[in-house]
């Protein structure tokens, strides 16, 4: 009991964080957006791997080609996962490496940046879901409620698995779905030009940030992506994981 009271015993020292907090990713101006998204659409796609190549194929097959909200949401259940399991994961890490405070330490900044960049995707689905229900389309409920989750079920196992054996790879399945996503979301907008005069209110997600037009909220959510994605390539190349 003692050796636990005695500061010396156990030197506190602070990891370094060299990489800004996800708790707040940046919301840029209409014409930071505008560059953001031509910056996005004049830059090559990642070379994605076989695993990222065959669940956007997947999704393509079941969900069509085609750039709907519906499609959207559905990649945006599937999104959350990686985080999820990292973290899951880590936690794990944390209670094998109970005697080592700094590693603890380390550990559990690993899972704050995971949680944050969870709850990211997760204001994207909430966004996604209030529109789908705005614009009236009926959608199945087996093919966009129960196929998502068994879907997310899967990728999850499999993220899992990635991140067990060797945590790069399952960072680089991440930064090749948020490339896909980050893509995805500038093509959405530029074969949508209506958007651009269409406001954007919203009670349920005023959190996340208030935008000029639908054009700009889509905007935001493929820049979060980049951001995202760029984590995940720092996570892949780092030692540190």
């Amino acid at each position: 009991m003692t050796a636990l009271l005695d500061h010396t015993t156990i030197p506190f020292v602070p990891a370094p964080r060299s990489e800004p907090s996800h708790d707040d990713l940046p919301k840029l101006s209409h014409l930071q957006l505008r560059t953001e998204q031509q910056r996005t659409l004049d830059t090559p796609r990642r070379r994605y791997s076989l695993a990222a190549r065959a669940l956007f194929i997947g999704m393509d097959l079941l969900y069509g080609r085609k750039r709907t909200m519906s499609k959207f949401r559905v990649l945006e259940i599937v999104a959350r996962v990686p985080y999820q399991t990292w973290e899951t994961v880590t936690y794990k890490r944390i209670s094998k490496r109970h005697r080592h405070p700094l590693d603890i330490r380390r550990l559990s900044d690993r899972v704050r940046e995971f949680r944050a960049q969870q709850d990211n995707e997760q204001w994207h689905l909430m966004i996604l879901d209030e529109l789908v229900a705005r614009s009236g389309r009926r959608e199945s409920k087996i093919w966009y409620d129960v196929l998502p989750r068994l879907i997310a079920y899967g990728y999850w196992h499999f993220a899992w698995l990635l991140y067990t054996v060797k945590p790069a790879w399952s960072h680089r399945l991440n930064a090749d779905f948020e490339d896909h996503a980050e893509h995805e979301y500038a093509i959405l907008v530029a074969e949508h030009p209506e958007w651009e005069s269409a406001p954007y209110r919203s009670d349920i997600c005023a959190d996340y940030g208030r935008f000029v037009s639908l054009a700009d909220l889509f905007r935001q959510i493929g820049h979060d992506e980049r951001l995202h994605k760029q984590e995940s390539e720092r996570s892949a190349n780092s030692a540190d994981l």
